[in-house]
C-alpha cells in the first residue's frame, strides 16, 4: 500500500513538473547589440576592421538543458575602402563600397554542459552555434556626392551581349557558425556573449567578383558612362589590372552581447 501511494505522488509530481514547463518556460526573447565587419575582396586579411555598430532580436525555445533552438533578426553594415589598405596593389584598385544588411536565421546552440535558469550546479555554459540565414545586401559607392546602387549598374557587365552571367541577387543564403557563452540571471533571465563568422554563397557583398575589368565601352553602350566609370577607378587607369578573385566568396562576422527574459514561469530544469 505505502509502495502504491508513494508511486502516486511521484507520478503526480511529475506531472506537476511537466505542467510548468510549458511553452513559455521554455521560451525566451531578448535583445542583442553588437557589430559587424567583413572580409572579401577588399579586406581580404584584416578581422574587425570598419567594424559597425549592429544590433537585433533573438528568441530561443529550450529543448532540453543541452540543446536549444534559436532564432535571430540582425540588422548590421558592412563596409571596405581600398584606400586604407596596407597593399599598394589594392590602394590602386581604388574601389570602396558599404552595404546594409537585414538577415534572419534559425538552428541550434549545443551547450557543452547543461544549462538550467537559476541552478547554483549548472548557472552557465559555453556553446556552438550553427544556423541557416537569408540575408539582404545592397552594395553602393560613394560617388559625386551620392550614395550610388552598384547592383543595377552592372559593373561586371552582367547581362550585358558580352556576358551572360545575370544580375547577382540581392537576397543571399548565409551559415552563421560560431561560438559563445551565457550565463543564467536567476530564474528569469540569461545574459550571452558570441561570435559568429557567416560563410556565405555570394561574391558580390562587396560588387566585386570577376579576377579582371570588363570592357567599359560595352558599359557604356548597354549600361551607362556611370557603369563603366565605377567599374576601374584604379589610379593608373590599367585597362587590364586585377579587380577581385573569382575563386572565393565574401563572408561576414557578427560578435555582440545579448540578454534574454523567460516568457513564462517554470522548473529551472529542462530534461
Amino acid at each position: 500500500m505505502k509502495k502504491a501511494l508513494l508511486l502516486v505522488f511521484l507520478v503526480l509530481a511529475v506531472q506537476s513538473q511537466a505542467q510548468k514547463r510549458t511553452f513559455l518556460s521554455r521560451s525566451e526573447f531578448g535583445l542583442n547589440i553588437g557589430q559587424t565587419y567583413y572580409l572579401g575582396d577588399l579586406n581580404p586579411y584584416q578581422q574587425f576592421k570598419n567594424a559597425h555598430l549592429a544590433g537585433g532580436l533573438m528568441y530561443r525555445y529550450n529543448l532540453n538543458n543541452r540543446l536549444t533552438l534559436r532564432f535571430n533578426y540582425l540588422y548590421g553594415q558592412i563596409s571596405a575602402a581600398d584606400s586604407t589598405s596596407p597593399y599598394p596593389l589594392l590602394v590602386n584598385r581604388n574601389l570602396s563600397f558599404k552595404s546594409t544588411l537585414h538577415e534572419v536565421a534559425a538552428g541550434l546552440e549545443f551547450h557543452y554542459v547543461p544549462f538550467q535558469f537559476g541552478s547554483s550546479r549548472y548557472p552557465a555554459t559555453a556553446y556552438l552555434l550553427a544556423q541557416v540565414g537569408v540575408f539582404h545586401m545592397n552594395p553602393q559607392t560613394y560617388f559625386n556626392n551620392a550614395w550610388q546602387d552598384l547592383q543595377p549598374l552592372a559593373t561586371e557587365g552582367q547581362g550585358t551581349s558580352s556576358n551572360a552571367q545575370k544580375p547577382y541577387n540581392l537576397y543571399q543564403l548565409c551559415l552563421p557558425l560560431g561560438m559563445g557563452v551565457k550565463v543564467s540571471l536567476g530564474k528569469m533571465a540569461t545574459f550571452n556573449v558570441d561570435v559568429a563568422i557567416r560563410k556565405t554563397f555570394t561574391d558580390y557583398l562587396d560588387d566585386v567578383g570577376s579576377d579582371l575589368y570588363f570592357d567599359p565601352q560595352v558599359l557604356s553602350d548597354e549600361i551607362s558612362d556611370l557603369s563603366a566609370t565605377l567599374s576601374n577607378q584604379s589610379l593608373d587607369g590599367n585597362r587590364f589590372g586585377k579587380r577581385g578573385t573569382s575563386s572565393t566568396k565574401d563572408w561576414y562576422v557578427y560578435t555582440g552581447a545579448t540578454l534574454t527574459i523567460r516568457l513564462g514561469k517554470g522548473g529551472g530544469c529542462f530534461y
